[in-house]
């Protein structure tokens, strides 16, 4: 169900984001602040997101996007806006 005042962001996160647990932190964390979207390993080494929802929430999911589970380490990361795609929970993909 689309909300009107819901934002999307395409996020790419680069350091060492794999092994670490990111994936499964970033979906207990999604899911908690009410997102909807996917993260996905990356074959060279990144992870990317897209998630949508209120203001509020994309705002706290990007902020703990930079800095990530505690084990690994984020060099970079780029976000964007882009057009809601109405996800209709929050998934791993593969």
């Amino acid at each position: 169900m689309k909300k009107k005042n819901n934002i999307h962001y395409d996020i790419l996160v680069r350091g060492k984001v794999q092994g670490v647990g990111f994936r499964y932190t970033a979906q207990n964390l999604a899911r908690t602040l009410g997102l909807t979207g996917y993260v996905k390993n990356l074959p060279n080494g990144d992870v990317y997101l897209e998630i949508e929802g209120s203001s509020l929430a994309t705002e706290q999911m990007l902020s703990w996007c930079k800095s990530g589970p505690g084990p690994g380490h984020v060099d970079e990361i780029r976000a964007s806006e882009g057009e809601l795609k109405d996800y209709r929970s929050f998934e791993l993909r593969y």
